[in-house]
């Protein structure tokens, strides 16, 4: 039987890891302080933010939610981006994505001071990354190598396969697995004989965006599978494609009219030594790296 990487227990551990740091920082007279920005009202954004504000307060930091109109101009979210940089108690700054179009979002990112870049994003944390120096990891790829680490997935000397290239999760995920003495293939929309490419990976990370797009027939038997893909499945063909039979999700189908699947077929799982499930993995890391590298922040800054 695969095992499962449980993603819920690892964050709740990371968790209560970050509240014993925060706690001992106050007993320094430190709180560390998040401001997420919050742009117009995206429903599924406002949930996600106000679960990472809620999330603050239970940990002992300080958070603090700025909601700027949707009519926000470019100019207007630089001068709010440089005076939370000036401000102190301020040590990590969230910009939740995406913003509406007319903003330019490469522009805000670029703006905010890297020492407070808790999402990772700022070309001079890539940079240091790659460089292999002490750097603020966006916070999906860290999380995914807390999993592997956790977990007790070996790293070092495995052949790390990652299909998909963005600048959150893929390339960032290959530099963290490198530096764990991976050998590391990044694979992407362009690759030929892709699964010839993805059957020689012990460890096979999928982020490329599309639902159940790592089949079983693309997979090493034994291989760990990281599935960082969360697709919402609406159409009942597609819902019969990776779940006929499961009587679990053709209960929340029916109740909710969709269901969530990976990047990773979940007929694939089956044949795997370890996976994340979706829901359950990778997604549950996300707002525990981001509280990790805010208190990390308000330690750096310090010079803690």
């Amino acid at each position: 039987m695969p095992r499962i990487l449980d993603g819920v227990a690892i964050a709740a551990a990371i968790k209560q890891e970050v509240a014993e740091e925060a706690s001992a920082l106050a007993a320094r007279g430190i709180r560390p302080g998040l401001a997420a920005v919050l742009v117009g009202n995206v429903a599924a954004s406002e949930i996600y933010v106000r679960n990472k504000v809620q999330t603050c307060a239970d940990l002992g930091i300080f958070s603090e939610l700025i909601t700027p109109p949707a009519t926000v101009t470019t100019e207007e979210m630089l001068d709010l981006v440089a005076a939370l940089n000036r401000r102190d108690e301020i040590d990590g700054i969230l910009i939740q994505l995406p913003l509406p179009a007319h903003v330019d979002t490469k522009a805000l990112l670029d703006a905010i001071d890297p020492a407070k870049d808790v999402d990772g994003f700022h070309p001079v944390n890539a940079g240091r990354l790659q460089a292999g120096r002490s750097a603020l990891v966006p916070c999906t790829p860290a999380g995914i190598i807390e999993i592997l680490k956790r977990s007790i997935i070996p790293i070092a000397g495995q052949h790390a396969v990652i299909v998909g290239r963005s600048d959150i999760v893929g390339k960032p995920a290959a530099m963290l697995l490198l530096h764990q003495n991976a050998t590391v293939t990044i694979c992407h929309s362009k690759t030929r004989n892709l699964g010839e490419i993805t059957r020689q990976a012990d460890i096979l990370v999928a982020a490329i965006g599309r639902p159940g797009f790592i089949t079983a027939e693309m997979v090493k038997p034994g291989a760990t599978l990281v599935d960082v893909g969360i697709n919402r499945i609406t159409e009942r063909a597609e819902f019969e494609r990776f779940f006929a039979g499961n009587a679990k999700r053709e209960a929340a189908f029916a109740k909710n009219g969709s269901v969530i699947v990976g990047d990773i077929d979940p007929k694939a799982f089956e044949l795997a030594g370890a996976y994340t499930p979706v829901p359950g993995g990778v997604g549950k890391l996300t707002i525990a790296m981001l509280m990790a590298n805010t208190v990390r922040a308000a330690k750096m800054r310090r010079g803690i």
